[in-house]
């Protein structure tokens, strides 16, 4: 597994503490994984936890985690945004990630 910027462990699923199997992107949908890629919005996450438990237990087919996944993508995303141009106003992270990804989530 590549290495993202969320976490510093990518062998552990970041929900459960198992062996990552796969990694999940928090920003997904057709040009949206390939966008997450580049900027290293992913994360280490099981089989399980992923897509393959309990609808209410794993990511994918789960709205609320799916909205919840894309919502903390884009307030990483920001704060990357925010470190690497600090003479900018922190609000035009928004309006950067907007333009990116076509559509915010917060």
């Amino acid at each position: 597994m590549s290495k993202g910027i969320v976490t510093e462990y990518p062998e552990i699923c970041i929900f459960c503490g198992r062996q990552a199997e796969a990694e999940h992107h928090l920003i997904f949908g057709t040009a949206g994984r390939e966008l997450s890629e580049r900027d290293g919005l992913k994360i280490p996450v099981c089989n399980n936890c992923h897509n393959m438990g309990q609808k209410l237990c794993r990511i994918h087919e789960n709205p609320m985690a799916e909205r919840l996944s894309k919502m903390l993508g884009q307030a990483i995303w920001e704060k990357e945004w925010i470190t690497a141009n600090s003479q900018q106003e922190p609000r035009k992270a928004r309006e950067a990630f907007r333009k990116r990804y076509g559509r915010s989530y917060l």
